[in-house]
């Protein structure tokens, strides 16, 4: 007998193991939300249900893996030139791209860069001291470990639903890392590249600092001044006053004019990417505080809490839970999880069944094979006496021609 699924597994969604399908998805949500743990507490609190921490991080781990291999699914539609299950948006006037790293403990006390993607459609606001600016709206987001090659390739989903190609203008907002300018020139070479503002003034203040002092008014009003020149005027007049800096002066000249220089070094050639007064001209936003926002959401809320510690099979996972929870796709997204455990489920069965019941192989024989004998061959019929002539046997009947028959003698008419 073969190993099949029963029919209405199907039509009630039911899952691998002892949990009823709401029960199901509220543990992996749960989970997806706050540590194993406080989520196994939880199931119980609300559904009276009773799971261990290791049978809640076992059923976490399988829906992520599943959300996993739905994106890779569909990653592979894309890259086959196939059209993705899920419409992309409609195209936008503005599309802001920002990516960046955030660090995760790992089993063992290593630390690894998670990668995460935010995309938002841009839209006109207000900055602090009341003067016109924007903002990213109506964001997203995409996390993995992996390394910058493999991030640009997977990231391709995520983009595609949102419509990056067909947004008229694209605006990457990013910190100086390499991989973020590559992954713009994969996605969108064309895109108006932006250094992100607060990471600008975080290189001024590393020269100030070294000049004047940490902490000191000199560094303030020093900093102060260019970052309001910088906002409002663009890079010229700010990377004059960065060659001005009277490094002589400092209390260790040699490590102030390193600063100075590595500044400058870090600045310079990316002059085109701080004409923030441009920037804010054109309804372009100069800050990437949504990936910052990113980073906090969706990987160090739950990756990063006191005392965690991941193994690496389990990070992309439980990002590809957070994912689908924060981007709020859990009920378009749940019903593809299912139906993805329910056929490796089945798989696995029919995987086992086929070990503990391998079909039979033919062994070879010993024996020589048999020589056929040649038909005897027959007279045609034609060529045969007739053996019966007008009712009556002649001599050529086997009746005439047995010798264990005694012959009649002919019969004499008196």
């Amino acid at each position: 007998m073969g190993s099949g699924v029963f029919p209405l597994d199907d039509e009630l969604a039911l899952l691998p193991g002892g949990l009823s399908p709401r029960v199901s998805e509220g543990l992996a949500r749960l989970c997806a939300q706050r540590p194993f743990r406080q989520a196994a507490a939880d199931l119980a609190f609300f559904w009276g249900v009773e799971v261990s921490e290791a049978t809640a991080r076992r059923h976490a781990t399988l829906a992520g893996e599943a959300v996993v291999a739905l994106h890779e699914a569909e990653l592979a539609r894309l890259e086959a030139g196939l059209q993705p299950p899920t419409p992309a948006a409609g195209p936008v006037a503005i599309q802001q791209v920002s990516a960046d790293g955030a660090m995760i403990p790992l089993v063992g006390g290593a630390w690894v860069e998670v990668k995460t993607l935010a995309v938002g459609t841009v839209a006109a606001a207000g900055e602090r001291d009341g003067t016109p600016g924007a903002r990213a709206v109506d964001l997203s987001y995409f996390s993995r470990l992996a390394d910058a090659a493999t991030f640009t390739r997977q990231a391709t989903v995520e983009l595609a639903r949102r419509g990056t190609e067909r947004a008229g203008v694209v605006v990457g907002v990013m910190d100086g890392a390499v991989w973020l300018q590559g992954f713009l020139d994969h996605h969108r070479p064309d895109a108006v590249r932006v250094l992100d503002f607060p990471h600008a003034v975080e290189h001024l203040a590393s020269a100030a600092q070294a000049t004047f002092g940490a902490g000191t008014p000199a560094t303030a009003t020093w900093l102060d001044t260019q970052a309001r020149d910088l906002r409002l005027t663009g890079p010229a007049t700010v990377l004059a006053a960065l060659r001005q800096l009277p490094v002589a002066q400092a209390r260790d000249p040699t490590a102030a004019t390193a600063a100075r220089d590595a500044t400058l070094g870090y600045l310079e050639p990316r002059t085109a990417q701080l004409d923030y007064p441009g920037f804010r001209t054109a309804g372009y936003p100069i800050g990437s505080g949504a990936v910052e926002s990113a980073n906090k959401l969706v990987v160090e809320a739950r990756l990063k809490g006191s005392g965690m510690h991941w193994a690496p099979r389990h990070v992309n996972p439980m990002l590809a839970l957070r994912s689908v929870a924060c981007n709020d796709r859990w009920a378009e997204t749940w019903p593809a999880v299912c139906s993805h455990l329910r056929g490796r489920h089945h798989h696995r069965r029919l995987a086992r069944h086929r070990d503990r019941h391998p079909l039979p192989t033919p062994t070879p024989s010993t024996t020589p094979p048999a020589t056929s004998t040649p038909r005897p061959t027959h007279s045609p019929p034609s060529s045969r006496p007739k053996t019966i002539v007008d009712g009556r046997p002649t001599a050529a009947h086997p009746w005439r021609r047995s010798p264990a028959l005694p012959q009649r003698p002919p019969s004499t008419r008196i």
